[in-house]
């Protein structure tokens, strides 16, 4: 079972409520392990989903953990921010600018003290225990956060020949795109999502019961237009990034949008695609990615 604020909860998979007693969890547990089973016709993500939400919360030791937000080895869980890791001596990192993630988290820390109503004292933000819950809103913009700084820490990885900007404003003061990667392999932009539970592809857009409305390629595509506009360039490509476990497959196009196109891919399969770019994509010259940046550096504010 993920570990996203926007995951089921083991409660939610196996369809009881938090305060059920042992035997209503254990008889939801064997009914739903009938159910799901491959060999009789079920799903195979939903029984290890099952089998998975049991481990958590199937014995009286790991439903205490699990209530108290701890993790099986009795460590805490926490989505507080990580601490800034010590510059290692290792190969050059891509030039990094901004701040993944620092939009949504400010914004869901103002959401969740108005939910929470003046004066309510809250020693740690970000418990689990709390966050879940939170209405799907204020949990999204966590699993956002915690989803951007997940790829920031891949992007970083690029090496010195691309340069990245995190929450770039894109027009209002409420549309922004996570990632914009300019590397030799083209003009990206990159928006890290995370909706708690698998996603298809239809018509060029997502679908699927974790979604609630969003629209994120379109959202994706018109931000992207506002700020090639504004700096004078096109985009290679529009990235959509989910965990692993949401898409059935590793990458999917989608279509294009003015140019760019539009691909809907696993976090897992992100550095490949940006170090050996999209398919008919043309590979960007030195003079012409100086260009580029410096007509990014210009025109670029941030969220």
């Amino acid at each position: 079972m993920a570990d996203s604020p926007m995951s089921a909860s083991p409660y939610e998979v196996l369809g009881v409520p938090a305060a059920a007693s042992e035997e209503e969890l254990r008889r939801a547990y064997r009914r739903l392990l009938r159910q799901t089973h491959p060999d009789t016709g079920g799903d195979t993500a939903r029984f290890i989903a099952v089998q998975a939400a049991w481990d958590r919360i199937g014995t009286a030791d790991a439903r205490s953990r699990y209530d108290r937000g701890r993790e099986p080895d009795d460590e805490p869980t926490t989505w507080a921010p990580a601490p800034r890791a010590e510059r290692e001596h290792t190969r050059p990192k891509a030039a990094s600018h901004g701040h993944p993630g620092g939009w949504r988290r400010e914004r869901y820390l103002r959401l969740l003290g108005e939910w929470l109503g003046r004066g309510e004292s809250v020693p740690d933000p970000f418990d689990p225990v709390l966050v879940r819950r939170a209405p799907r809103e204020i949990r999204h913009l966590l699993a956002d956060a915690l989803a951007e700084e997940a790829t920031a820490r891949r992007l970083s990885s690029l090496g010195i020949g691309y340069t990245v900007w995190h929450d770039v404003a894109a027009g209002s003061s409420e549309e922004k795109i996570d990632h914009v990667v300019l590397g030799p392999t083209g003009l990206f932009g990159i928006l890290s999502e995370d909706y708690g539970g698998p996603v298809g592809v239809r018509r060029g857009e997502l679908t699927g019961d974790a979604l609630a409305g969003e629209r994120p390629m379109h959202e994706l595509a018109q931000r992207a237009k506002w700020v090639a506009r504004s700096a004078r360039v096109r985009f290679t490509g529009l990235l959509l990034v989910l965990p692993d476990a949401d898409l059935q497959e590793p990458a999917e196009s989608v279509g294009s949008s003015r140019g760019a196109e539009q691909v809907v891919l696993r976090a897992s399969v992100l550095l490949t695609a940006l170090r050996d770019g999209l398919p008919d994509s043309r590979a960007v010259g030195g003079n012409e990615i100086f260009d580029v940046r410096t007509r990014l550096q210009a025109a670029i504010r941030f969220a």
